[in-house]
């Protein structure tokens, strides 16, 4: 029988205009504390980001969501958060913010592997 694992995911959101309440997905956090495992997935789809606004800076969008990856992964060089365990990373990326970009609450589930999971979940809710 093959182990399954307890995890939890949130999408990361980009909302051009915070006060609108309106977002686009472009990806996906996971994390499993049992496995000591997190990983971020995202992309960045420019044409669909400018259609809610064109003064969107997309290029510093695009550093915050890599800084996200960062963190997940706990580069060193990437301030005192990277630096936390991973289940506290998981938490400050997760938290409630009122900013461009957002997460959605996590949300649970059980998985045999988590690496599959994690781009099975990028392909259905962002890609």
């Amino acid at each position: 029988m093959q182990e399954k694992y307890l995890y939890e995911y949130s999408v990361i959101r980009v909302l051009p205009f915070v006060e609108r309440e309106e977002f686009i997905n472009v990806g996906i956090i996971l994390f499993c504390k049992k496995e000591n495992f997190i990983r971020v997935h995202f992309t960045i789809n420019e044409e669909k980001l400018r259609s809610f606004s064109k003064d969107l800076d997309v290029d510093q969008i695009k550093l915050n969501l890599e800084s996200f990856d960062k963190i997940a992964m706990g580069v060193k060089d990437c301030g005192p958060i990277a630096l936390l365990d991973v289940p506290e990373r998981f938490r400050w990326l997760t938290a409630v913010r009122s900013s461009v970009i957002q997460t959605s609450r996590p949300h649970p589930g059980l998985c045999n592997d988590l690496e599959q999971t994690a781009k099975r979940l990028f392909e259905e809710l962002v890609a």
